[in-house]
């Protein structure tokens, strides 16, 4: 079995398609799916959807792209939402400097609220870092709270994964680790313990080889799980069944 740790199942990607998306996940042998909402709208699409399919569970929270339209309603609705018992973690919070759909200002503040509501909610956290890694690595040593989760589809360097590791949080590998030049991610989890890696696709994005070009979808995360087995040297079973755990562990699914 294996877990698709991080997906997209409410974006409008699969609004054709979604049954047909989760039976050939459940073909691929992917039993359980985390969809992650971004927006609050998203947050409760994504409740929707694991309404309706078993082995789906839901991350909810505002992306930092969207932190910027966040107003005196966002948090409560955040909240009610996150009583639903498939609610498994908050996020995806963190900061985008590559994109800066929001201003960075706005990103940080933001940013470190939401990271006291996870606190307040008793939620582990997502965390999304893209070309902010000084300033991510900041607001989480600084956070007080339990400190443990993700970090989403990681883009840092080895020794920001090791410090993140020894702060309780869990390294999630997208499918990036398949694509021919980035060898700098294979390095890092060539090194890092089996035990601190979950795997992922974020689809409907970053498509694994040898299916780039496609829509991604969680039954590709075996291409993922296959050459993080490669890479280090055991067998896709080991990896399957070890990543698993750790995201069971993570989320707190049964």
């Amino acid at each position: 079995m294996l877990i698709d740790s991080h997906a997209h199942l409410e974006m409008p990607p699969f609004d054709r398609d979604r049954d047909q998306v989760v039976r050939r996940a459940k073909e691929a042998g992917v039993e359980i799916i985390v969809t992650v909402g971004t927006t609050v709208e998203d947050c409760r699409k994504a409740l929707e959807i694991t309404r309706r399919y078993p082995g789906v569970y839901a991350v909810i929270g505002v992306h930092p792209h969207e932190v910027k339209d966040i107003d005196g309603g966002t948090y409560d609705s955040l909240k009610g939402m996150a009583k639903q018992e498939k609610v498994v973690a908050y996020g995806e919070i963190g900061l985008d400097f590559f994109r800066n759909l929001s201003p960075r200002a706005t990103q940080i503040r933001r940013f470190g609220e939401q990271l006291e509501l996870a606190s307040e909610l008793d939620l582990p956290v997502v965390i999304h870092d893209r070309e902010a890694h000084r300033e991510t690595m900041d607001q989480l040593k600084g956070w007080k709270g339990a400190r443990r989760g993700i970090i989403h589809c990681f883009s840092g360097d080895y020794p920001m994964a090791k410090q993140c590791i020894g702060l309780g949080f869990c390294i999630s590998i997208p499918g990036t680790v398949t694509f021919e030049k980035n060898e700098k991610l294979r390095a890092i989890v060539r090194d890092l313990p089996l035990e601190s890696l979950l795997v992922e696709t974020d689809c409907p994005y970053l498509t694994p080889n040898p299916l780039r070009g496609k829509r991604n979808e969680p039954a590709y995360v075996v291409h993922t799980a296959r050459k993080v087995a490669e890479i280090k040297g055991i067998s896709f079973e080991e990896v399957a069944a070890v990543t698993t755990a750790n995201a069971k562990a993570v989320f707190g699914i049964p």
